[in-house]
């Protein structure tokens, strides 16, 4: 006791330089930045809390669903992509409607989704069907790494300018629910290990490659941001919501391999008419 004490003591009289600089070598230090409030600039310390929550939610998401597929655990890994999604749609929604937007969430969000809609999908998928290709495995699952890396830097350094009615290029929650779907489905025929069809091997890859490369094409693809969650709505609205709700419980991924297959290729097909019409 009297030890910690003279140790106190003899902190207390350090000057104030020395404490700020023994407080920057400190592991875990308060977090500083630049924030807007009503226009003008103001700094202020620490983080938003409840959406920064959601993401690291997402984070692990994907996280878990590479390690239940190293397990062979292969729905569970689907179902927490899926789960990943719902996460990260919440993140941004709940930051807008608390207005706790930040810098600091945006890049937090930008490296979750790198790992649970980029690295986590073709990492999972790369375990269940496309290992058995050898170099054409590993060559999809790199194609869809990068198609992601590349789509979300994109999609950072035009964030100010883009139109946010469209995305540009497939998003990667979107493409990583397309080969979380078709592995769920699969997984429920027993499309695993040896039980692996050659035909559905390959065709694995060639959806992991062609995802991958829509995500860093031109294509505009729906964004639905322009939905308000506050407002009303017909009361019908609400039994659509409801039916979609119990189409997709009958059979999950059949049904969300269908509804994610035909967004994905809404973009090219809405180009190729617009092309027709001019």
């Amino acid at each position: 006791m009297a030890e910690n004490e003279k140790i106190n003591n003899e902190a207390a009289d350090l000057p104030d330089s020395t404490i700020a600089q023994l407080d920057g070598l400190l592991p875990v230090d308060d977090f500083v930045e630049e924030v807007s409030v009503d226009g003008k600039k103001e700094t202020r310390k620490g983080i938003y809390l409840l959406p920064n929550l959601f993401t690291t939610g997402a984070l692990f998401s994907g996280f878990y669903a590479v390690i239940n597929a190293m397990q062979d655990h292969y729905e569970a890994a689907a179902i927490a992509i899926f789960v990943a999604m719902i996460l990260d749609g919440l993140d941004g929604r709940v930051a807008r409607l608390t207005n706790a937007q930040s810098a600091f969430g945006a890049e937090y969000d930008s490296l979750s989704d790198m790992v649970s809609f980029g690295l986590a999908p073709a990492l999972v998928m790369f375990s269940w069907a496309l290992s058995s290709l050898g170099k054409l495995g590993w060559a999809a699952a790199f194609i869809y790494v990068a198609g992601a890396a590349v789509r979300l830097a994109r999609f950072n350094t035009q964030i100010e300018t883009a139109d946010k009615r469209y995305f540009t290029g497939l998003a990667s929650p979107s493409a990583a629910a397309v080969l979380a779907a078709l592995m769920w489905l699969s997984s429920d025929f027993g499309w695993v290990g040896e039980g692996l069809p050659r035909m559905v091997a390959y065709l694995a890859a060639a959806i992991t490659a062609v995802t991958g490369l829509l995500m860093v094409t031109n294509f505009k693809y729906q964004s639905f941001k322009g939905l308000d969650l506050r407002g009303r709505v017909p009361f019908a609205m609400v039994v659509i919501i409801i039916m979609i709700f119990a189409v997709i419980v009958i059979d999950p991924p059949s049904v969300l391999l269908f509804l994610f297959a035909v967004y994905s290729f809404s973009g090219p097909v809405a180009a190729l008419f617009s092309k027709k019409t001019e």
